[in-house]
């Protein structure tokens, strides 16, 4: 990540970059991203941020995997200091159907996906377990909308408790930028970074060798009824879709660089003479 910071001050010189912790300790911040409450995480980014001056008259953000989905939250359920570009690489703003894969030796993702599998809509999971909480089963989602805390309120899916803020936060971006990996085979479906979806299916759950149909972003309820702002982003021309080669967070700089280029390091406001600033969240 520090080589990457390096790349992007080079990019934008002068340029303000802070990367999002949970934890200080290394340890415990990789931790974090497989064990804790996300609504207890967003609240300590919110105050991280605000705590640094660089930021005050606002920023960019890159989110990598899930951090996209988790920065998209912070700007519907905070957005001060306010955030004006979201990229987002291999993100899961339409949830997971199944976990991600882990590595041989990843002990802590393993023992994650023994207990997962089968209690994935617990209370304990729903509370504990990060990547359970954007769990989003297309043969049980009336047990997703039921059980599930996290997805179902950031994308506004429950019609008695629709947040009119989360829209109007989310619309206020200048834009929003979605890349999909080609081969990704770790988000699944891969097309939940473009805001995609498995048709809801009955009885079995659907496998990588047998997926059903795709919902895209613009068939998906969230879209059509502008649940969080993201059609009229799109209707203002605000929201673009790319795709870079290859597996999951595996990004040539010949995909990311323009990116940064066009999307990170404008000035914060009009009116002020601000460094441009980019938050970056791993």
């Amino acid at each position: 990540m520090d080589n990457f910071v390096d790349l992007i001050k080079g990019i934008h010189p002068g340029i303000f970059v802070h990367s999002v912790y949970i934890s200080e300790n290394q340890d415990e911040d990789k931790k974090a991203g497989f064990f804790g409450n996300l609504d207890n995480h967003l609240p300590q980014v919110y105050d991280q941020l605000n705590a640094i001056p660089e930021l005050e008259g606002g920023f960019d953000a890159i989110g990598f995997s899930q951090a996209g989905q988790f920065l998209r939250a912070y700007v519907e359920l905070y957005n001060e200091p306010p955030m004006h570009n979201l990229i987002t690489f291999g993100s899961q703003h339409m949830g997971v159907s199944e976990l991600p894969a882990c590595g041989t030796w990843d002990v802590l993702c393993h023992l994650l996906h023994r207990y997962a599998r089968g209690q994935v809509y617990s209370d304990w999971a729903q509370t504990n377990l990060v990547p359970a909480q954007y769990f989003r089963d297309p043969a049980r989602l009336a047990t997703y909308y039921d059980r599930n805390h996290w997805l179902t309120n950031i994308n506004n899916e429950l019609p008695d408790s629709r947040n009119e803020t989360y829209r109007k936060n989310f619309a206020s971006l200048n834009s929003l930028v979605l890349v999909m990996f080609s081969n990704d085979t770790t988000v699944v479906p891969k097309e939940s970074g473009w805001f995609g979806s498995y048709l809801p299916v009955e009885n079995a759950a659907p496998t990588q060798s047998d997926p059903p149909p795709i919902v895209p972003m613009r068939e998906q309820p969230l879209y059509t009824e502008d649940w969080i702002g993201l059609k009229t982003l799109d209707e203002r021309g605000a929201v673009v879709e790319l795709i870079c080669d290859g597996p999951h967070m595996h990004i040539a700089r010949a995909c990311w660089e323009p990116l940064v280029q066009q999307y990170v390091g404008g000035e914060a406001t009009v009116d002020t003479v601000q460094s441009p600033s980019l938050i970056i969240q791993p």
